[in-house]
């Protein structure tokens, strides 16, 4: 399989057969193999550096009821809490001071913060930090709200496709929900310029490598700035709560295959791998990713934000997640840096 590798490497790109192929048939060999050349790759592109990116937690409320999640909308155990602008104001002045050039808000898709609520939230946070880019992560929308987020000055914007085949997707989500629809999104958000990030959770229930196929052709065809995927991890108070967890070797080996077809692509280690794993991060850098997303949420509500059990640094302070994120970057060659990290298109 080490010739797909390198044609991966050498073209960006595979058949869908070629992807099957690398996918049903690999070995340590070819992981090993595999990461090599995507570190290769990242350094080649973005060196050491590092992003940090600011994450914002700022509501846990959520009209969706996805079977995987811990904030859906049915369980009835979550302890619901909502930030508001001078909440997320102070964290985002905590995070500058601490070097943090980009701030990434994320929640569950909670119709309290309506569109004209979160264009005068995105409003003001560019006031107070026009050097910083704003990232926003709150699900699907029309086009028009997209319009007027991207008009008040945010840059970038997280939409996890979760996994490209629209049977597999059926599965995880109920029926109000359409694979298609998350798609079409994707694609009005690239096409109104935010910088646009897609992903899939790596070992979700009924995931096959057919499945898994289906999302690599995804994103090669949507060609994103951003593609997070993460490992799935169970839940006690979802419909998944018995299923087994995504594979921390499964991941890093997408993760490498992801840097060598999008090399310029900004990819988190996430904060999944780092819970399926006391390294799990710095194994994902050293497998292509360049991106980590300390909490800058506050303490009082990160252990309300449970997406998955078993979450790390619910307990940290902000100032202690980036002093130890920067250590265990420098420990394998690496350094943080306080830039915005923008896509190197």
């Amino acid at each position: 399989m080490r010739e797909y590798i390198d044609k991966l490497y050498e073209t960006q790109s595979l058949t869908r057969e070629e992807f099957f192929g690398l996918l049903a048939n690999r070995s340590e060999e070819t992981d090993a193999y595999a990461g090599k050349l995507a570190c290769q790759v990242r350094q080649r592109e973005y060196g050491d550096r590092i992003f940090i990116r600011g994450l914002i937690e700022f509501t846990n409320y959520c009209k969706n009821d996805c079977y995987y999640c811990g904030i859906r909308r049915s369980n009835s155990n979550v302890q619901r809490y909502r930030l508001n602008e001078e909440d997320i104001l102070e964290c985002c002045r905590e995070g500058y001071a601490l070097g943090f050039r980009t701030f990434v808000l994320q929640g569950g898709e909670d119709g309290y913060y309506h569109e004209e609520r979160m264009v005068g939230l995105i409003k003001a946070i560019k006031k107070e930090y026009p050097d910083c880019a704003l990232t926003l992560s709150v699900g699907e929308k029309k086009e028009e709200v997209y319009r007027a987020y991207r008009e008040a000055g945010a840059d970038r914007y997280l939409l996890r496709h979760e996994t490209a085949d629209e049977e597999h997707y059926r599965k995880l989500h109920p029926k109000e929900l359409s694979g298609a629809r998350r798609k079409e999104c994707l694609k009005t958000l690239k096409k109104l310029g935010f910088q646009t990030g897609a992903g899939f959770m790596v070992g979700s229930p009924y995931q096959t490598t057919d499945t898994l196929v289906e999302d690599f052709l995804f994103l090669k065809e949507l060609d994103p700035q951003m593609v997070g995927i993460g490992p799935f991890i169970s839940h006690k108070d979802t419909p998944f709560r018995d299923e087994a967890n995504g594979i921390l070797a499964d991941t890093l080996f997408y993760l490498a295959l992801l840097r060598l077809m999008l090399p310029k692509v900004l990819l988190p280690a996430t904060t999944a791998l780092g819970t399926i794993h006391p390294r799990g991060r710095e194994m994902g850098v050293l497998s292509g990713a360049n991106v980590v997303m300390p909490n800058l949420s506050p303490v009082a509500v990160r252990k309300k934000y449970q997406l998955y059990d078993g979450k790390i640094c619910t307990g940290d302070e902000a100032s202690e997640c980036i002093g130890c994120m920067k250590r265990r970057m420098e420990r394998i060659g690496c350094r943080i840096v306080t830039d915005r990290g923008d896509y190197k298109g």
